[in-house]
């Protein structure tokens, strides 16, 4: 079962000197729908660290926002929007998710779409110590008691972490209605759940999935590639280990409803510029990313599209 399979944008073959650009924006205020560890703040804060070392902005600063499954920030900028033309929201898959489910009542054309510009796969990972070794594992686990193996993830009942596990166990033939799904705020407190064994598996994004199996506190057990990624070669796919399922999270960011088309222009020519420099490569090839460009028009006919899509695979798994 293929979800949302994308083809990355391709590799550019000339990098541009970071030194040739003057600073386009004197300041960006990034907004995090979430807390610290997580995707969208890994995310806000390595696009702010590309743009201000590559000299495109001068200097970022960073707030998070936790609350209602992303809903509170979006809510905040909304209420807000006169006030915040200097903020960009970072936010993800989950805007289309929690729409859709009615999480919160507002959905991405409530804001002003600047563009999508990453995409991270999904993985699952298990304690450093866990018996558990593989995907497969994992899901003989399920199969023998499907009450008995909690997955956790960072994101509410019905989001996308619980959407993934709930998509890799019917790939893996298995009832996805029957996983025992708990949420968490983010990747601190799911980790620690992990850690405590409150939780037997977790769904989170690849990135942070590579952030934790670098500082050797869990295993990657299977990851929603094509094949296997350079970030973290010594993970494997679900598809290699039988399961045909693929997925990848876009990422991008989002401005105050109202916001003048000269200064949305202004922020997406500023992230069109991040691609060719060095800072930015340097910050994918870490994180494991891949680059899924979508700017103003494009953007907005890419999420139009991603909501019929998550729709209909909602409606199959139950969950709407």
């Amino acid at each position: 079962m293929k979800f949302l399979k994308l083809a990355s944008a391709a590799i550019l073959a000339t990098v541009v000197s970071t030194a040739s650009f003057a600073a386009d924006i004197d300041k960006i205020h990034f907004l995090i729908p979430g807390g610290a560890g997580g995707g969208w703040d890994g995310t806000a804060r390595g696009t702010g660290e590309a743009l201000t070392k590559s000299g495109i902005v001068s200097s970022a600063s960073y707030e998070n926002m936790s609350g209602g499954g992303g809903g509170k920030a979006i809510g905040y900028l909304i209420e807000n929007a006169d006030s915040n033309h200097g903020t960009l929201m970072v936010n993800s898959t989950p805007i289309v998710i929690r729409s859709l489910v009615g999480r919160f009542p507002y959905n991405f054309r409530d804001l002003t779409l600047v563009a999508g510009t990453i995409g991270d796969y999904a993985a699952f990972v298990v304690a450093k110590d866990s018996p558990l070794n593989n995907f497969n594992d994992l899901v003989a686990a399920y199969k023998e008691n499907p009450r008995a193996v909690a997955v956790g993830g960072g994101s509410v009942p019905g989001g996308m972490d619980h959407l993934v596990a709930a998509m890799a166990m019917q790939a893996a033939g298995e009832d996805p209605t029957k996983v025992k799904y708990i949420p968490y705020d983010a990747g601190g407190k799911a980790m620690a759940a992990l850690l405590s064994g409150e939780i037997q598996a977790l769904s989170t994004g690849f990135s942070e999935a590579v952030a934790l199996a670098n500082a050797g506190e869990v295993k990657i057990i299977g990851m929603t590639g094509a094949e296997r990624n350079n970030a973290y070669e010594a993970a494997p796919t679900l598809k290699e280990q039988g399961i045909d399922a693929e997925f990848v999270n876009w990422r991008g960011f989002f401005a105050a409803p109202g916001l003048p088309d000269a200064k949305a222009d202004e922020y997406r020519n500023a992230l069109a510029k991040m691609y060719d420099t060095d800072a930015w490569e340097e910050v994918r090839a870490r994180n494991g990313w891949v680059n899924i460009h979508n700017s103003g028009k494009d953007f907005e006919q890419f999420l139009t599209k991603q909501e019929e899509v998550i729709k209909d695979l909602m409606t199959k798994l139950g969950f709407l």
